[in-house]
């Protein structure tokens, strides 16, 4: 498989390093991709059922971001194997073609926590996603308004 180096301006930062990291997309048909990095990983892009979209993939980038972002706080709290869901949906204004909000539902179990430990945690964790979240300095902080909710609950 052929590979293009997208030079300076196609690289993107990894805020985890200080690394250049590529990321390319090869057409394989009628609006039909596949998207790669330096490192081999791939995933398709397509519009239809079991893949993901673009707009699929913004959506997980935001909530991706906030969970990451917000995961070590989350972990000194409620120990390293703590289960953790999250959900995304977003608003879609179908004239403008465009995404209007973006709601991102952040499920754990804090049940051991006393309520000024939740706040504690939440404002910790809310913290740590407006320092280091990429996605939301660059897309959510300039363009596309999106919340956050903490739902406190066993996952099973």
């Amino acid at each position: 498989m052929p590979r293009r180096q997208t030079g300076q301006r196609g690289d993107t930062i990894d805020p985890m390093s200080d690394t250049p990291k590529s990321l390319y997309m090869q057409r394989t048909g009628v609006r039909q991709y596949v998207a790669r990095n330096q490192d081999g990983a791939e995933i398709r892009i397509v519009h239809g059922p079991g893949l993901f979209s673009p707009g699929d993939l913004l959506k997980l980038a935001i909530a991706g971001c906030n969970a990451m972002s917000s995961d070590a706080r989350l972990a000194a709290r409620l120990g390293d194997d703590f289960e953790q869901f999250v959900g995304v949906s977003a608003d879609y204004d179908q004239a403008g073609d465009r995404f209007t909000h973006v709601d991102v539902e952040l499920v754990q179990d804090m049940s051991a926590l006393s309520e000024d430990e939740i706040a504690d945690l939440l404002r910790r964790a809310e913290s740590a996603i407006g320092r280091n979240c990429t996605i939301e300095h660059s897309v959510v902080d300039q363009a596309l308004p999106a919340s956050r909710t903490w739902t406190n609950e066993r996952i099973d």
